[in-house]
């Protein structure tokens, strides 16, 4: 009997996969995920529909969400995901709408650059490619250029230099514009505000491993192990720190369709059922907590 794969990390149209909510989920039923987690960027606006949809194709839906935050003792950015959080709660709202908001604006401010620079592109075609919500992202404006003949590849040497981030000897390439994230610590209170479960997500990818005993602190109760950017030893450190922190075990194909990592299809990761049932427990508790207050 073939087993119920659980993916906990996967994105749809109204974030940075330009795949819709329906068309997510049959490429998830196709791979035989049985339990999806939608964890779109900074937004709980497709969870309804992912639920009613999830109904109809004989998935179910966790509702999530990936704030992008950052680590303002380390100087970094961090990914904390949330897990069974209120869609459209008012807190995660307050916190994730003026990141949403701060980035289309530097995507922009982005568009004007480039064609100042000489690439031909426009505003509004990188709105036609925009998120279900309106807002525009930076891949976004790679497809753009890459309809424009610029380049041939999304993720390919043109993205590289153009968003190069510096580094010393090395300045910042022209389309990189930093924006202020939320503060970790406050993402994983406004999922806690919401009855979520808040985990940190690929800290491998983002060397988030020194500030998760801080972030246990501040009702972190979750780390991503298995993940597509992540190498064996970032698994591995990952499964020590849950160990030392009793943290709960997820895994995800951050699916983002084709802008996301070549290859990792919905499922390809199982987090198993034991860590969805420690998440609906943990959320359970979250909510009874709530209540007797």
């Amino acid at each position: 009997m073939a087993r119920d794969i659980v993916d906990l990390h996967c994105h749809t149209h109204y974030s940075d996969n330009p795949l819709t909510v329906e068309e997510v989920l049959l490429q998830a039923k196709e791979q035989g995920v049985r339990y999806l987690a939608i964890t779109d960027h900074d937004t709980t606006a497709g969870l309804i529909e992912a639920a009613v949809l999830g109904r109809k194709y004989g998935i179910e839906i966790i509702p999530g969400i990936e704030i992008s935050a950052y680590d303002m003792r380390r100087k970094r950015r961090a990914h904390i995901l949330g897990y069974y959080v209120e869609p459209l709660h008012p807190a995660l709202e307050a916190l994730c709408r003026p990141v949403l908001e701060r980035r289309h604006e530097a995507s922009r401010t982005i568009v004007q650059r480039l064609q100042q620079a000489g690439y031909s592109i426009r505003w509004e075609d990188a709105l036609q490619y925009g998120t279900a919500g309106g807002y525009v992202y930076k891949q976004h404006i790679m497809r753009v250029l890459m309809d424009r003949g610029h380049c041939d590849d999304l993720h390919g040497e043109l993205q590289r230099t153009l968003f190069h981030r510096g580094e010393p000897g090395k300045a910042p390439g022209l389309a990189y514009l930093p924006i202020a994230y939320a503060d970790a610590v406050q993402a994983i209170a406004a999922i806690r505000e919401a009855g979520g479960v808040a985990v940190l997500a690929h800290p491998g990818q983002l060397r988030n491993f020194e500030a998760i005993g801080e972030w246990v602190d501040a009702g972190l109760q979750g780390i991503e192990a298995q993940h597509p950017s992540h190498t064996p030893e970032d698994t591995a450190l990952a499964r020590e720190y849950a160990a030392k922190h009793n943290l709960i075990v997820t895994a995800g194909s951050d699916f983002h369709g084709p802008y996301g990592y070549p290859g990792f299809r919905p499922g390809c990761y199982d987090a198993g059922t034991d860590a969805l049932a420690a998440l609906r427990t943990a959320a359970e508790a979250a909510t009874r907590s709530q209540i007797s207050k």
